[in-house]
């Protein structure tokens, strides 16, 4: 279990990158630098599942959330890495964001 050590006011810089067509959903921008809240709305540390909630909410401007999401979880068909390893070797959603973490999500139904 993940210690939870931030206050509310925190937030942790990282890098989200999109690539196989997924940019579009993001305003055509293949790599954002943002900055998220340390603890999610829930008062745990901030997860992938948060960040994935977090860019639908604030990052994506496409209407279309149906391309990246399906029921709250990443569409089946997208690669996720996070620091160029596989999220599934990370604990994929429970994985707890980190300072200048690296998460690129690749899709592999527009030939990632």
């Amino acid at each position: 279990m993940v210690m939870n050590t931030a206050r509310p006011e925190e937030l942790i810089p990282i890098t989200v990158e999109f690539t196989g067509g997924l940019d579009m959903l993001f305003s055509n921008q293949r790599k954002h630098s943002i900055s998220i809240p340390a603890i999610d709305e829930d008062g745990n540390p901030s997860n992938m599942a948060y960040l994935v909630r977090y860019m639908c909410d604030h990052l994506m401007k496409d209407r279309r959330k149906e391309f990246f999401v399906v029921d709250d979880n990443v569409r089946p068909g997208i690669l996720v890495l996070i620091n160029d390893a596989d999220w599934e070797l990370e604990g994929e959603g429970d994985y707890v964001l980190q300072k200048d973490d690296n998460v690129l999500f690749v899709s592999t139904l527009h030939g990632g």
